[in-house]
């Protein structure tokens, strides 16, 4: 689920889903794709967090495994991000993995408690990255050798 909280220009949207360590279905990216473009059209900010003590899972493990993992909805919703008018802050309340990392680094600013991992596994799990993580990882902590 997709909590929506609205205060003036402040849009707060959270993954809400804790029992599942935040995990995305398919069905709760085309909420949150809604909620941001939505946003996009009012708000000053947007901030993305997570319930609980996890940012996000990233990708439901039952849906991955049908095809949710390498779904394009993933660079639509890292997309769609990256390209809000306004500020977008990813709060980082806990770990992060996976499809939830693109998310985080389609955001304008990234705040994380001391606490919070990162992880991305995709490739050890036998898939590819979003086409757009590497380029956004790049640029935001330079270019190995």
């Amino acid at each position: 689920m997709i909590r929506r909280d609205d205060d003036g220009a402040l849009t707060i949207l959270t993954l809400d889903r804790p029992d599942k360590a935040n995990s995305l279905t398919r069905s709760m990216m085309v909420t949150l794709i809604d909620h941001l473009r939505d946003a996009g059209q009012r708000a000053e900010a947007v901030i993305l967090t997570g319930a609980g003590k996890v940012f996000s899972a990233g990708a439901d493990l039952d849906e991955a495994r049908a095809g949710l993992a390498t779904d394009p909805i993933w660079e639509d919703l890292s997309g769609t991000l990256a390209a809000l008018p306004c500020l977008t802050i990813a709060a980082l309340n806990g770990t992060l993995a996976g499809g939830a990392f693109g998310m985080a680094l389609a955001c304008d600013i990234r705040l994380a408690v001391p606490a919070a991992k990162f992880f991305y596994p995709v490739m050890k799990l036998g898939y590819l990255p979003q086409p757009s993580d590497p380029a956004r990882m790049a640029a935001l902590i330079g270019a190995g050798r």
